[in-house]
């Protein structure tokens, strides 16, 4: 266990954010929440982009080590304080983790994470559009669970922690899970996890009249 919290600089309303405070809590380490007010540029301002030429949370830092992007915030939080189920050695194993975190940069983030931002913040891109490619990626999830209890194997991997949070918070961006029902049941076994947080949901998309 680190000797001092982890600081996390986060929104709390930034999906990519909650992966690495999900984690961080799955794993029972201590944190500092530090949030970086998007809203007013905070990101782009020279002592954030100090940690972050990219202007983007999340960013941890442990112990001196300075680290930004979210899959890689992941990586290293389960190699260095994770069992060994969080991210497997075997090749195979291994691989399809890698898989799912690509799913999680690009697919992911083009369809859920896409469609929430346009409800949540106002950005804009197309809506249609974003929505037509969750649906399309909640079918090969729905599909890819069928038959598993987790995205890699029995036991929760970084692809799972990877995946969740733009997922759980689709309808948000007028995705409806409705027809996913092992997709359902899957985020149901993650919010069961022991250290579970949730991210702040807001009353937006489909949420607006739930």
């Amino acid at each position: 266990m680190p000797g001092q919290p982890i600081r996390l600089h986060r929104h709390p309303l930034s999906g990519h954010a909650h992966r690495a405070e999900l984690m961080l809590s799955l794993l029972g380490l201590a944190t500092e929440r530090i949030d970086v007010d998007l809203m007013k540029g905070e990101q782009k301002q020279p002592a954030f982009l100090a940690l972050n030429p990219f202007g983007q949370v999340p960013v941890i830092e442990d112990d001196g080590f300075v680290l930004a992007d979210s899959n890689a915030i992941l990586v290293y939080l389960a190699k260095r304080y994770g069992a060994a189920h969080w991210l497997p050695e075997a090749p195979k194993e291994a691989a399809a983790v890698a898989r799912w975190l690509g799913i999680a940069a690009g697919p992911i983030a083009a369809g859920p994470a896409t469609a929430r931002l346009i409800t949540v913040f106002g950005a804009p891109y197309d809506a249609e559009a974003a929505i037509e490619k969750s649906h399309a990626l909640l079918r090969i999830f729905d599909a890819e669970l069928a038959n598993r209890t987790h995205l890699v194997g029995a036991l929760p991997t970084i692809a799972d922690v990877a995946s969740y949070t733009y997922i759980a918070h689709a309808p948000e961006g007028n995705v409806s899970l409705d027809a996913f029902p092992n997709v359902r049941a899957w985020l149901e076994r993650i919010e069961g996890l022991p250290g579970f947080v949730p991210m702040q949901a807001t009353a937006a998309g489909l949420r607006r009249a739930a």
